[in-house]
């Protein structure tokens, strides 16, 4: 029995609770440790855990990989002296059991109630399991495709980011967090983790006080008004602080966005700290604790040092440190109360197993409305970059080459941090493709990779590449081969999906060696080629957009990855999918996204050589927008935009509202969605401003031949911006004047009108 549920008063029980705890107790609360059943991402350490939770020690528990591992600790927890139930939490990324497509294909959608389906759907199965709380979602803005956490990001948008926030949010926690189908959300990385030196993760970010406030903290802020219940801090230094002593997250985090849940350290984080310059391991604790992390994770500094920090403080004279007794023992108890307060809200003290039970857990995983969901997700994800026409194809009577070492593969189909997914239940291409009255073969063509050092590093994840044992040139004749006999090849090219994910950082982020070369060599065969290109990061394309017919860029799917593809190359469903992030046209231009400021001598300038460009791309590349931009996609109809058209072209006063409205109208012979995008530009502020930024976005869903229209409401907050005071505190502003407002359906293709907002 855990302990008392409520107070006499019918209030909460965390501070009757707390009176009875002892220090050590307290501590206890602040202690996160793993279960030991996923593979480890760092060194683990710490003393055993059974022990630790039989004593009251350890406050949570996350990894485990099974109901019958948590009810097996939640019962020791239990027998404890004061019964304080565990909090147990996992990586549930982009699913659980079933595997949704990977963040950045949710983020591609652009449709948010599609995001919180999958949330909550993958909340259903993890809480069948016990889980109260997921390590999602992860919230780093990522504008730098070398960095291979891109794959579980939302992208290079702040807005798009805020609002991926408040879906994921709105789907794991619902309306009641004790109910048995919600957990916890907790965002992630805070804060500027993305923005890693080099793309090399774990790298310091430096990054400007306008750009961090308004781009890599804007998601947080959002999903802190959603209602998150935890965040966890980033590996990485900010600015030259580990972001584990970081001030931001008591001045930014808990005062100016409000957040009053529990911070949850990174793994091993806290003994990171030494190796970034902040002194020994006591120094070290009492940064994090003073900063305001609640849980330590794996390091086990709070269990061994902070009893004897708050009996006696802390004066290290290397690095200039203090604290008292008495500041540490508050801390402690702040961050107890906070841990205890999530429990509460979660029901744990009602009911430690909130409602799982064997027969829930063997019931939850795959469920057929589950995988429907799945499948579904998995065409919403997919972005049509490029079609002649041949799009989509016939269901019966064609030959079908399906070419490619990812063709017929069930592990990768998954993508990256599938932490509890099972590969042999996902469907691969080839059995998509297959579901239709088509002869489909299939064959792989070229390796993945054929970097033997790079294939270890993969295969860090088992069984993530297979080499296959024969040589290139067999491959490639077999290849030949079956695209002669075909009426169209089907290419299926890019990366594994450990290329991407947490230290899976690429010098060069385009499609691997052996697969560029097995493209052109089908390129010869003078068949109609369609390429479907599976990534966790935007690539640099080659020559791809030139041999091929059609291009969809699908992101990794999921389980359900083969019968999403499938439903979109043979029409079944739309392509409604659009760009989280632009598509560099060579590595060397990234970092890279559509907000870059233009500059002083902005391209193409009056001057052409001495304006901001590259020498070495063509002259009508622009620098900062890539192959395809943000926001670019295609459907199976043809839409025309309209201008956009303002209900006013001159407002005042502050409290105003600017309404703006876009016509569309689907030209073409199938219904179709068009995703109307707005886009404002200030050109006249104290700062330089971004090039743009992304404002609003709307689905419109037209029959051939209809119009429809698309409205959105500007208010003066979507108009500010933040600029550094005297003092060096950030201070939020709008300047009134001239805006420009520019819709489209995409970031670069866009019409404009002006907008005169007075004071």
């Amino acid at each position: 029995m855990s302990a008392e549920t409520e107070d006499a008063s019918g209030g909460s029980i965390v501070p009757g609770l707390m009176a009875r705890m002892t220090l050590e107790e307290k501590i206890g609360q602040l202690v996160l440790f793993a279960a030991g059943e996923g593979p480890a991402t760092g060194e683990a350490g710490g003393p055993k855990l059974d022990d630790l939770i039989a004593a009251g020690e350890v406050g949570s528990v996350f990894g485990t990989k099974s109901f019958a591992t948590v009810q097996r600790l939640q019962q020791q927890a239990l027998a404890s002296r004061l019964a304080i139930p565990l909090l147990f939490a996992e990586d549930v990324i982009h699913g659980h059991r079933t595997l949704f497509p990977i963040p950045l294909g949710l983020a591609a959608s652009f449709d948010m109630g599609l995001v919180e389906e999958t949330a909550a759907a993958a909340a259903r199965e993890a809480t069948a399991e016990g889980i109260a709380q997921a390590y999602a979602p992860m919230l780093d803005i990522c504008r730098d495709a070398r960095w291979g956490r891109v794959a579980e990001s939302p992208g290079e948008d702040p807005y798009l980011a805020a609002r991926y926030a408040e879906a994921m949010v709105k789907g794991f926690q619902g309306e009641d967090l004790t109910h048995p189908d919600r957990l916890s959300a907790c965002l992630k990385h805070f804060v500027g983790y993305g923005a890693a030196v080099g793309g090399r993760d774990y790298d310091a970010a430096e990054i400007a006080p306008h750009t961090l406030f308004d781009v890599y903290c804007e998601p947080f802020r959002a999903g802190v008004a959603a209602g998150a219940t935890a965040v966890m801090a980033g590996f990485n230094t900010l600015n030259g602080m580990p972001m584990h002593a970081h001030p931001l997250i008591a001045h930014w985090l808990r005062v100016r966005a409000g957040f009053d849940g529990v911070l949850v350290s990174d793994y091993t984080a806290l003994r990171e700290m030494t190796a970034h310059g902040l002194g020994g391991r006591e120094a070290r604790t009492m940064r994090a604790l003073l900063a305001g992390v609640d849980l330590d994770m794996i390091s086990a500094d709070y269990l061994d040092c902070l009893a004897g920090l708050a009996a006696e403080g802390i004066e290290d004279p290397e690095t200039g440190l203090e604290a008292s007794p008495a500041e540490i023992t508050a801390a402690i108890e702040a961050g107890c109360a906070r841990v205890l307060r999530l429990k509460e809200r979660l029901g744990l003290f009602a009911d430690p197993m909130r409602g799982a039970t064997a027969e829930r857990a063997a019931a939850a995983p795959l469920r057929p409305e589950t995988r429907a969901l799945a499948r579904r997700a998995a065409s919403g994800a997919a972005v049509l970059l490029e079609n002649d026409g041949i799009l989509p194809l016939p269901e019966e009577g064609l030959r079908i080459a399906l070419i490619g070492p990812l063709t017929h593969d069930r592990p990768n189909m998954l993508g990256t941090w599938a932490v509890a997914g099972d590969p042999t239940a996902s469907v691969t291409i080839f059995e998509g493709m297959r579901t239709a009255e088509n002869d489909v073969r299939h064959a792989p063509g070229a390796p993945v990779v054929d970097d033997p050092t790079v294939i270890d590093r993969l295969n860090f994840v088992p069984d993530t590449v297979t080499p296959d044992p024969r040589p290139e040139p067999v491959l490639l004749a077999e290849a030949e081969a079956l695209a002669a006999w075909a009426d169209v090849i089907v290419a299926v090219v890019g990366e594994a999906k450990e290329h991407t994910g947490e230290c899976a950082s690429r010098a060069e982020i385009d499609i691997p060696a052996p697969q560029r070369r097995l493209i052109e060599r089908l390129q010869k065969a003078g068949k109609p080629i369609v390429a479907v290109v599976l990534a966790g990061r935007p690539l640099v394309l080659d020559d791809l957009p030139n041999a091929a017919n059609a291009i969809l860029y699908a992101f990794f799917g999921g389980t359900e990855m083969g019968h999403g593809i499938a439903d979109l190359l043979y029409g079944r469903s739309e392509p409604t999918a659009r760009l989280p992030v632009s598509l560099p046209l060579h590595t060397g231009q990234v970092p890279i996204h559509h907000g870059a400021h233009e500059g002083g001598r902005p391209w193409p300038g009056e001057w052409r050589k001495f304006t901001t460009n590259y020498i070495d791309l063509p002259d009508d590349q622009h620098p900062s927008r890539g192959r395809y931009p943000f926001g670019a996609g295609q459907g199976w109809t043809h839409f025309t935009f309209a201008p956009p058209t303002l209900a006013a072209s001159r407002i005042v006063g502050s409290d105003a509202v600017a309404e703006i409205a876009v016509e569309v109208t689907n030209d073409g012979d199938r219904s179709g969605t068009a995703v109307v995008q707005l886009y404002v530009s200030d050109p006249v502020a104290r700062i330089a401003r971004p090039a743009q930024e992304l404002k609003g976005i709307a689905r419109l869903a037209l029959a051939p031949g209809e119009t429809g229209s698309a409205q959105f409401r500007l208010s003066r907050d979507d108009l500010a911006y933040t600029i550094t005071a005297d003092d060096g505190r950030p201070e939020r502003v709008w300047d009134p004047g001239e805006f420009i407002i520019r819709t489209g359906p995409n970031a670069t293709e866009t019409q404009s009108a002006t907008l005169h907002w007075e004071p």
